[in-house]
């Protein structure tokens, strides 16, 4: 007898289902399709996102000793590994880059007000890139030394929430600095990324953009010193200066004035020299501001720890990407959930409670009651976590 929702399909509730296939429909998901559809391709992917499962086979034998309970988790057609290989390889992997994006979108406006350790009204985005690597022989497409293949996920991070606002998926070989060249630039937001991202005619399309841009200067720059501001070396701020570039190129590539800040990190006592075309804000709070881009690795060392995007179920761009955009859709869900129910749990903790719980059938909430409270119990001691 049915009592109620799994938790799994209660989960699935939070998703804009109707959104979801606008998107088939805008890539014609459905072409030739008879039953396994994009909504069960999505579901099934998911589940073996917050299951952990290793493996098509893995996927299909666990779905099957589930017996009639499959149609309750919303999945309407029978998973099998070569079905579900099959709809990885051909269904064309922007309908989860699309609907990864509305809930993108979703979650950027529940953390909008969110803090981040820097007193910012304006919006502050944090730029890099990670690599994952791939079996040559697997995947041949995706070349990227001459033993290795890989690819890339370039990652614009809200610091807000830490939620990825825009995401690109590259061949390993690509540079990240030509990624600026895809970038639309908000007005009045600040843009924080490493000395990789340094190339003075790219960043001067921030400044055209009304945009603030701050990253490291590199240990060669040659400049000229306009004047200096008083700093408070208590705060570990050595020097605030205003200065215009003097290499030939670099001064044409970007002909206006910066601010070059020398910061003293007090923890690791590591000297940073950044670069700012921001005059307002006080010299320590361009130092925050950069030691904030340290989210992004946190990001990517999170969604590599916890979700399945290291070990793929294919081996074509296509299912390569397509897993990569649902284990996006995943995390930002996980983290809308934790947004609308209030939770004060991490999300790994969330993770972890979902992984064992999916096929009760009791309230969502009940189900993180019992480890919420424990939780506040726990000393975290110096662990970096995301949603703390």
């Amino acid at each position: 007898m049915n009592c109620g929702q799994s938790i799994f399909s209660q989960l699935m509730d939070f998703l804009p289902s109707y959104e979801f296939h606008k998107c088939v429909r805008r890539y014609h998901g459905h072409h030739k399709v008879k039953r396994f559809s994009c909504w069960d391709q999505f579901l099934t992917m998911a589940f073996a996102q917050l299951t952990y499962r290793e493996s098509l086979r893995d996927i299909q034998a666990c779905l099957r000793a589930t017996g009639s309970k499959l149609y309750h988790l919303g999945i309407r057609s029978r998973v099998s590994r070569n079905t579900l290989a099959n709809a990885n390889q051909v269904r064309d992997w922007r309908i989860y880059a699309d609907f990864a994006q509305v809930l993108i979108d979703r979650a950027r406006r529940l953390y909008a007000n969110d803090d981040f350790g820097v007193e910012l009204e304006q919006a502050a985005y944090a730029l890099d890139s990670t690599t994952i690597d791939l079996c040559l022989t697997l995947f041949p497409w995706a070349k990227f030394r001459r033993h290795k293949a890989a690819v890339k996920l370039h990652t614009l991070l809200d610091l807000r929430g830490s939620i990825p606002s825009w995401v690109v998926i590259t061949a390993g070989k690509v540079h990240d600095v030509n990624l600026l060249d895809q970038l639309v630039f908000e007005p009045g937001a600040f843009y924080i990324f490493d000395r990789g991202y340094l190339d003075f005619a790219r960043l001067y399309r921030i400044y055209q953009g009304s945009a603030f841009l701050v990253t490291r200067a590199k240990s060669n720059l040659e400049f000229q010193r306009l004047s200096s501001r008083p700093v408070d070396k208590s705060t570990g701020v050595l020097s605030d200066q205003i200065i215009r570039l003097k290499g030939f190129y670099s001064r044409q590539n970007y002909p206006e004035p910066l601010r070059r800040v020398h910061y003293l990190d007090p923890e690791s006592k590591r000297r940073l020299v950044l670069l700012t075309n921001n005059f307002t804000l006080s010299a320590r709070d361009i130092a925050d501001l950069y030691r904030c881009r340290w989210q992004v690795e946190l990001f990517f060392k999170w969604i590599k720890q916890h979700l399945r995007i290291k070990a793929f179920y294919g081996t074509t761009d296509n299912a390569v990407k397509t897993q990569i955009w649902i284990a996006i859709s995943v995390y930002v869900l996980v983290a809308i959930v934790k947004k609308e129910l209030d939770l004060h749990l991490s999300l790994y903790s969330i993770l972890q409670v979902l992984s064992v719980t999916l096929f009760e059938k009791t309230p969502i909430l009940r189900a993180f009651s019992a480890n919420e409270t424990e939780e506040e119990t726990v000393d975290p001691g110096n662990q970096l976590q995301l949603f703390n």
